[in-house]
Parts: C-alpha cells; structure tokens; sequence
C-alpha cells in the first residue's frame, strides 16, 4: 500500500514562499526538486503582491522550449493563481521558475510524496 506525506518545497524555506528573482532560464529560481525515491504531486501557486501584472515561466522537468515550459500571466494584487494543479513528477525532475520582472512574484505550494 502506497504512503502519502504533505511536504514543503524544496526551494521553500520552512514553507514561506519564494521570490522569482531570474529573468531567463539562466537565471531561474529552484522552487522543487523530486524526492529521490517517491512519485511527486506537485502544486504551485503564485502572486504578485505588489508591482505589475507579469509573465511567470516554469521549468517542470527540464529547459526544453516548448515542451517543458508552463507560462502563466499573473495579475498583481489578485491572490493567489494555480500554476501547476498536481501535476506528478519523479527524480530527476526539477521545477524552476522565472519571470519577466525580477523580485516581484512569489511561488509557493507544497507537494504529496508518495513513496
């Protein structure tokens, strides 16, 4: 029988959201790496609380243009927008974040490990 947990994400400290500092892949932010040995439900919210409505691009699983790309408009001072609604992902997978305006959108979220 499977076991499921709720954990932070690993790009999160102690569950606080993230700040989308890189402007371009080069630059982008880690918001989650998959656990080593699980399969990952993975959820995403994101908001700007102060500032403009901008673009947030997500890695999910690799850099690949535009297969492992999710773009998403954010509008400021809205709450709170799902971004990725449970999508699974395994290791090696990493989910990155940038956006066009640095310092201005936060990313949280959490995932269900199941092992």
């Amino acid at each position: 029988m499977a076991i499921y947990s709720k954990e932070l994400l690993s790009g999160s400290t102690n569950g606080r959201p993230i700040l989308v500092t890189g402007t371009g892949t080069g630059s982008s932010v880690l918001i989650h790496q998959a656990h080593v040995t699980a399969t990952e439900e993975i959820w995403i919210y994101a908001s700007i609380p102060l500032g403009v409505d901008d673009n947030l691009t997500l890695e999910f699983g690799g850099t690949t243009s535009p297969d492992d790309l999710i773009v998403m408009q954010i509008l400021s001072q809205q709450g709170l927008f799902v971004v990725i609604p449970g999508l699974i992902l395994r290791r090696p997978g990493i989910v990155r974040a940038w956006a066009g305006t640095a310092n201005q959108i936060n990313v949280c979220g959490f995932v269900n490990r199941i092992l």
